[in-house]
């Protein structure tokens, strides 16, 4: 009871503040002025569990008040019982309050909502990691499909047998960042490659990173620092070339960071989506300045995931994959190919959660 009550003090001024901006964003003023209203509305929406949680706490502890005086000047052993259950149920109630508000109030990724930008790549093993690359995209694409997210294919490079040396992909949908960021990292693949003749099992890895598409960002980029070239676009041995040169390579000079789009048909479009991307790459990189900046421990909780770490293993003979960051094995490995990713994300997201609570203890 009375952590409820420190809690429902701790969170009054996000209360109160999400009050007031129900009643502003009602007010013809405005409602006039768009861009005030989304920018008002989308702090209200990020207020709202706060608030109605707090409501809810109040009305539990002043419900649990209640029962407790009128079981204290109770003569009557029956409704003296029936007080008591009614009490420890309103403890009940309340202690899941309490856990529902502590969560609310841990630390949020203002990112959360974006879209996400997943750049994937083969690693060791040559061209079977390269296919197996292009099985993670198919993986990705299917789980979209069953998020209800749009995929776009930003830049592919493949190899002569359809392999992927690399590739960016854009999966839009609100919130698809809150769960692809957990897949950033290193993705191992066991199983007995199509080329070998001896049946030997081979190992071979893909890297996953997985940035926010930001849209407002707090650094300039300057014209100078950019170098801007277009090509013709194509696919692998050179087939189906544009005869027009739409693909866009942009390089920023001072970091040397590579973009590539050749995804429309349009140069114009392609230099959009490809200056997309390399705000996304800057973000990520001055977010990363400021993560070296942290303590021990606050770099070793879960969040944004560390590119570098072997996160998960999909063993093909046995048909297994494996998180290695929970612990948590599926024995079906079609199933995760085919998109049934939710298992492993959700664990992912516990784990964070407790993670971030004990750090708050």
């Amino acid at each position: 009871m009375e952590i409820a009550q420190e809690l429902v003090e701790k969170t009054q001024k996000s209360t109160a503040r999400f009050d007031e901006l129900t009643e502003l964003i009602s007010r013809a003023d405005i409602i006039a002025d768009n861009r005030e209203w989304k920018k008002l509305v989308k702090e209200r929406n990020s207020l709202q569990e706060i608030a109605e949680t707090n409501k809810q706490l109040k009305v539990l502890l002043q419900d649990l008040e209640n029962c407790q005086k009128d079981l204290s000047e109770e003569k009557d052993i029956e409704l003296q019982a029936m007080f008591k259950e009614e009490i420890a149920s309103l403890n009940e109630k309340l202690a899941q309050k309490v856990e529902e508000m502590k969560i609310l109030l841990l630390p949020k990724d203002e990112n959360d909502e974006s879209n996400a930008i997943l750049e994937i790549r083969s690693a060791a093993g040559g061209e079977e990691s390269a296919l197996f690359a292009t099985e993670l995209c198919r993986m990705y694409s299917h789980y979209a499909e069953k998020k209800g997210w749009k995929v776009e294919y930003i830049n592919t490079s493949e190899t002569e047998i359809g392999g992927m040396k690399e590739a960016t992909i854009m999966l839009k949908g609100k919130g698809a960042y809150s769960r692809m960021k957990y897949e950033s990292g290193v993705h191992r693949v066991q199983r007995v490659p199509e080329t070998e003749s001896q049946g030997r099992i081979h190992t071979s890895t893909a890297t996953v990173a997985v940035l926010p598409e930001v849209e407002d960002v707090d650094f300039e980029i300057l014209d100078k620092d950019l170098r801007i070239d277009t090509y013709h676009s194509g696919g692998a041995g050179g087939q189906n070339v544009n005869k027009v040169e739409t693909a866009i390579r942009i390089t920023y000079l001072p970091l040397n960071i590579v973009v590539t789009c050749q995804d429309e048909r349009s140069q114009l479009k392609n230099k959009e989506k490809a200056f997309n991307i390399l705000k996304a790459k800057l973000y990520d990189y001055y977010e990363e300045q400021k993560m070296s900046e942290y303590d021990a421990n606050r770099k070793a909780l879960v969040g944004r995931g560390n590119r570098n770490e072997r996160i998960r293993t999909y063993n093909y003979p046995q048909g297994r994959v494996t998180d290695h960051r929970t612990n948590l094995s599926s024995y079906d490995l079609p199933g995760v190919l085919n998109g049934n990713l939710d298992e492993f994300i959700d664990a992912m997201i516990v784990k964070e959660r407790e993670e971030l609570l004990r750090a708050d203890d």
